[in-house]
Protein backbone atom coordinates (compact mmCIF):
# COMPACT_ATOMS: atom_id res chain seq x y z
CA UNK A 1 0.00 0.00 0.00
CA UNK A 2 1.45 3.32 -1.02
CA UNK A 3 1.07 6.66 0.74
CA UNK A 4 -1.48 7.85 -1.84
CA UNK A 5 -3.81 4.98 -0.90
CA UNK A 6 -4.07 6.03 2.80
CA UNK A 7 -7.39 7.70 3.56
CA UNK A 8 -7.65 10.80 5.85
CA UNK A 9 -9.42 8.68 8.49
CA UNK A 10 -6.64 6.09 8.45
CA UNK A 11 -4.04 8.85 8.68
CA UNK A 12 -5.78 10.34 11.75
CA UNK A 13 -6.05 6.93 13.41
CA UNK A 14 -2.33 6.25 12.94
CA UNK A 15 -1.47 9.68 14.38
CA UNK A 16 -3.48 9.08 17.55
CA UNK A 17 -1.91 5.75 18.40
CA UNK A 18 0.10 5.62 21.69
CA UNK A 19 3.79 6.20 21.38
CA UNK A 20 5.82 3.03 21.48
CA UNK A 21 9.17 2.28 23.03
CA UNK A 22 10.27 -0.99 21.56
CA UNK A 23 7.66 -3.57 22.45
CA UNK A 24 5.87 -1.26 24.91
CA UNK A 25 3.29 1.50 24.44
CA UNK A 26 2.25 4.28 26.82
CA UNK A 27 -1.35 4.06 27.99
CA UNK A 28 -2.87 6.98 29.92
CA UNK A 29 -5.03 6.04 32.91
CA UNK A 30 -6.89 8.55 35.07
CA UNK A 31 -6.83 6.42 38.21
CA UNK A 32 -3.11 5.79 38.01
CA UNK A 33 -2.45 9.47 37.31
CA UNK A 34 -4.49 10.60 40.32
CA UNK A 35 -2.83 8.02 42.57
CA UNK A 36 0.80 8.54 41.60
CA UNK A 37 1.30 11.74 39.62
CA UNK A 38 -0.75 14.27 41.58
CA UNK A 39 1.07 13.59 44.91
CA UNK A 40 4.48 14.25 43.32
CA UNK A 41 4.30 18.09 43.64
CA UNK A 42 3.27 17.65 47.30
CA UNK A 43 6.25 15.37 47.96
CA UNK A 44 8.59 17.86 46.33
CA UNK A 45 7.07 20.77 48.28
CA UNK A 46 7.52 18.86 51.56
CA UNK A 47 11.13 18.13 50.66
CA UNK A 48 11.80 21.80 49.95
CA UNK A 49 10.10 22.73 53.24
CA UNK A 50 12.39 20.35 55.15
CA UNK A 51 15.44 21.89 53.45
CA UNK A 52 14.16 25.30 54.55
CA UNK A 53 13.80 23.98 58.10
CA UNK A 54 17.38 22.74 57.92
CA UNK A 55 18.52 26.23 56.92
CA UNK A 56 16.60 27.70 59.87
CA UNK A 57 18.22 25.24 62.29
CA UNK A 58 21.62 25.99 60.81
CA UNK A 59 21.03 29.70 61.40
CA UNK A 60 19.85 29.00 64.96
CA UNK A 61 23.03 27.04 65.66
CA UNK A 62 25.06 29.96 64.38
CA UNK A 63 23.13 32.40 66.57
CA UNK A 64 23.60 30.21 69.64
CA UNK A 65 27.32 30.03 69.07
CA UNK A 66 27.53 33.79 68.64
CA UNK A 67 25.40 34.55 71.71
CA UNK A 68 27.36 32.20 73.94
CA UNK A 69 30.57 34.01 73.02
CA UNK A 70 29.24 37.51 73.76
CA UNK A 71 29.93 39.36 77.00
CA UNK A 72 27.21 39.16 79.69
CA UNK A 73 24.44 41.75 79.63
CA UNK A 74 23.50 43.49 82.87
CA UNK A 75 19.78 43.30 83.67
CA UNK A 76 18.80 46.49 85.47
CA UNK A 77 15.44 47.86 84.38
CA UNK A 78 13.27 47.68 81.29
CA UNK A 79 14.25 45.17 78.60
CA UNK A 80 13.50 45.88 74.96
CA UNK A 81 13.74 42.75 72.83
CA UNK A 82 13.48 39.72 75.09
CA UNK A 83 13.95 37.28 72.21
CA UNK A 84 17.35 38.81 71.45
CA UNK A 85 18.39 37.91 75.01
CA UNK A 86 17.43 34.24 74.80
CA UNK A 87 20.47 32.05 75.62
CA UNK A 88 22.60 35.14 76.29
CA UNK A 89 24.75 35.32 79.40
CA UNK A 90 23.27 37.86 81.80
CA UNK A 91 24.05 39.26 85.24
CA UNK A 92 21.90 41.07 87.77
CA UNK A 93 22.22 42.68 91.19
CA UNK A 94 19.41 42.65 93.70
CA UNK A 95 17.78 40.99 96.66
CA UNK A 96 15.89 37.70 96.73
CA UNK A 97 12.25 37.80 97.89
CA UNK A 98 11.72 34.69 100.06
CA UNK A 99 7.94 35.10 100.22
CA UNK A 100 7.71 35.07 96.44
CA UNK A 101 9.58 31.79 95.93
CA UNK A 102 7.64 28.98 94.26
CA UNK A 103 8.32 25.56 92.73
CA UNK A 104 7.72 24.06 89.29
CA UNK A 105 6.41 20.52 89.71
CA UNK A 106 7.15 17.39 87.75
CA UNK A 107 10.79 18.13 86.88
CA UNK A 108 13.22 15.23 86.58
CA UNK A 109 16.93 14.94 87.09
CA UNK A 110 17.95 11.61 85.66
CA UNK A 111 15.30 9.20 86.87
CA UNK A 112 14.38 11.13 90.02
CA UNK A 113 11.32 13.32 90.24
CA UNK A 114 11.56 16.74 91.85
CA UNK A 115 11.04 20.47 91.46
CA UNK A 116 12.69 23.54 90.01
CA UNK A 117 13.11 26.36 92.53
CA UNK A 118 12.16 29.79 91.15
CA UNK A 119 12.92 32.82 93.31
CA UNK A 120 12.12 36.42 92.33
CA UNK A 121 14.96 38.91 92.58
CA UNK A 122 14.16 42.58 93.20
CA UNK A 123 16.59 44.41 90.93
CA UNK A 124 18.72 47.08 92.52
CA UNK A 125 17.91 50.57 91.28
CA UNK A 126 14.60 49.82 89.58
CA UNK A 127 12.63 47.55 91.88
CA UNK A 128 11.58 45.41 88.91
CA UNK A 129 11.44 41.65 89.39
CA UNK A 130 13.65 39.10 87.68
CA UNK A 131 12.74 35.44 88.11
CA UNK A 132 15.74 33.26 88.90
CA UNK A 133 15.61 29.49 88.38
CA UNK A 134 18.01 28.32 91.08
CA UNK A 135 17.99 24.71 89.96
CA UNK A 136 16.46 21.34 90.82
CA UNK A 137 15.66 19.78 94.19
CA UNK A 138 14.40 16.23 94.73
CA UNK A 139 11.05 15.25 96.17
CA UNK A 140 10.97 13.33 99.42
CA UNK A 141 9.30 9.95 99.95
CA UNK A 142 5.87 11.61 100.15
CA UNK A 143 6.39 13.63 96.97
CA UNK A 144 6.93 16.89 98.82
CA UNK A 145 9.90 19.17 98.05
CA UNK A 146 13.05 19.04 100.13
CA UNK A 147 14.10 22.35 101.78
CA UNK A 148 15.17 25.20 99.49
CA UNK A 149 16.44 28.05 101.71
CA UNK A 150 16.59 31.59 100.30
CA UNK A 151 19.78 33.63 100.95
CA UNK A 152 19.48 37.08 102.45
CA UNK A 153 21.03 40.39 101.47
CA UNK A 154 22.09 41.96 98.19
CA UNK A 155 23.69 39.63 95.67
CA UNK A 156 25.21 39.73 92.20
CA UNK A 157 23.97 36.82 90.09
CA UNK A 158 25.16 35.32 86.82
CA UNK A 159 23.33 33.01 84.49
CA UNK A 160 21.68 32.49 81.14
CA UNK A 161 18.50 34.12 79.86
CA UNK A 162 15.60 31.85 79.02
CA UNK A 163 11.97 32.38 77.98
CA UNK A 164 9.82 29.54 79.36
CA UNK A 165 6.93 28.30 77.28
CA UNK A 166 3.80 26.35 78.29
CA UNK A 167 3.44 22.63 77.54
CA UNK A 168 1.83 21.54 74.30
CA UNK A 169 -1.33 20.48 76.13
CA UNK A 170 -2.60 22.88 78.80
CA UNK A 171 -5.53 21.58 80.84
CA UNK A 172 -5.65 24.53 83.21
CA UNK A 173 -4.19 27.99 82.99
CA UNK A 174 -4.87 31.68 82.91
CA UNK A 175 -4.17 34.37 85.45
CA UNK A 176 -6.94 33.24 87.82
CA UNK A 177 -5.61 29.69 87.88
CA UNK A 178 -2.04 30.92 88.41
CA UNK A 179 -3.14 32.94 91.45
CA UNK A 180 -4.68 29.80 92.92
CA UNK A 181 -1.59 27.64 92.34
CA UNK A 182 0.15 29.08 95.38
CA UNK A 183 3.71 27.81 95.85
CA UNK A 184 3.59 24.85 93.46
CA UNK A 185 3.06 25.53 89.78
CA UNK A 186 2.61 22.90 87.03
CA UNK A 187 4.53 25.09 84.55
CA UNK A 188 5.77 28.64 84.17
CA UNK A 189 5.24 31.42 81.70
CA UNK A 190 6.19 35.01 82.36
CA UNK A 191 2.75 36.28 81.40
CA UNK A 192 1.16 34.07 84.04
CA UNK A 193 3.60 35.18 86.70
CA UNK A 194 3.20 38.86 85.79
CA UNK A 195 -0.55 38.50 86.35
CA UNK A 196 0.05 37.45 89.96
CA UNK A 197 2.22 40.41 91.06
CA UNK A 198 1.98 44.19 91.01
CA UNK A 199 5.61 45.00 90.08
CA UNK A 200 6.99 44.98 86.52
CA UNK A 201 8.57 41.62 85.62
CA UNK A 202 11.58 41.14 83.35
CA UNK A 203 10.55 39.21 80.20
CA UNK A 204 13.27 36.58 80.71
CA UNK A 205 14.14 34.06 83.42
CA UNK A 206 17.71 33.74 84.64
CA UNK A 207 18.92 30.16 84.79
CA UNK A 208 21.44 30.54 87.60
CA UNK A 209 25.01 29.66 86.65
CA UNK A 210 26.37 26.44 88.19
CA UNK A 211 29.33 28.53 89.34
CA UNK A 212 27.16 30.82 91.46
CA UNK A 213 26.43 29.91 95.10
CA UNK A 214 23.01 29.51 96.70
CA UNK A 215 21.66 27.29 93.96
CA UNK A 216 20.78 23.64 93.65
CA UNK A 217 21.30 20.99 90.95
CA UNK A 218 21.90 22.86 87.69
CA UNK A 219 22.44 20.83 84.55
CA UNK A 220 21.12 23.29 82.02
CA UNK A 221 20.71 22.17 78.44
CA UNK A 222 19.91 24.16 75.32
CA UNK A 223 18.22 22.82 72.20
CA UNK A 224 20.71 21.38 69.75
CA UNK A 225 19.59 22.24 66.20
CA UNK A 226 19.48 18.94 64.30
CA UNK A 227 20.19 19.95 60.73
CA UNK A 228 20.87 16.38 59.57
CA UNK A 229 17.40 15.25 60.68
CA UNK A 230 15.66 17.74 58.38
CA UNK A 231 18.03 16.89 55.53
CA UNK A 232 17.13 13.23 56.00
CA UNK A 233 13.40 14.02 55.91
CA UNK A 234 13.94 16.06 52.73
CA UNK A 235 15.72 13.11 51.09
CA UNK A 236 12.79 10.86 52.03
CA UNK A 237 10.20 13.17 50.46
CA UNK A 238 12.25 13.58 47.30
CA UNK A 239 12.65 9.79 47.26
CA UNK A 240 8.88 9.34 47.48
CA UNK A 241 8.47 11.69 44.51
CA UNK A 242 11.00 9.71 42.46
CA UNK A 243 9.43 6.37 43.40
CA UNK A 244 5.97 7.62 42.43
CA UNK A 245 7.25 8.82 39.06
CA UNK A 246 9.07 5.56 38.33
CA UNK A 247 6.03 3.49 39.31
CA UNK A 248 3.78 5.64 37.14
CA UNK A 249 5.98 5.21 34.09
CA UNK A 250 6.49 1.52 34.78
CA UNK A 251 2.75 0.84 35.04
CA UNK A 252 1.79 3.12 32.14
CA UNK A 253 3.94 1.38 29.53
CA UNK A 254 2.35 -1.92 28.56
CA UNK A 255 3.82 -4.67 26.48
CA UNK A 256 2.05 -4.92 23.10
CA UNK A 257 2.25 -7.70 20.54
CA UNK A 258 4.51 -7.10 17.58
CA UNK A 259 2.59 -6.11 14.45
CA UNK A 260 3.29 -7.88 11.21
CA UNK A 261 4.84 -5.56 8.67
CA UNK A 262 2.43 -4.61 5.97
CA UNK A 263 3.23 -5.35 2.43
Amino acid sequence: MCAADVTPAQHKQDYSRPRRLGDRAFRFRWGLTLLLVLPIPLFIALGIWQLDRADQKRELARQLAVREALAPIAIKGEIGDAEALRYRQIEAEGTYLPDGQFLIEGRRDGGTMGFHVVTPLRLAGSGNLLLVDRGWIPADSRGDPTPAPVPEGSRILHGEADIPSPPALVLHGGSDAAKAWGKRWPYLTLDLYAATVDQPVAPVVMRLSPKDPDGFVRRWTNPVPNVAMHQGYAAQWFGFALIALVLYLRLSFERVPQRKSEE
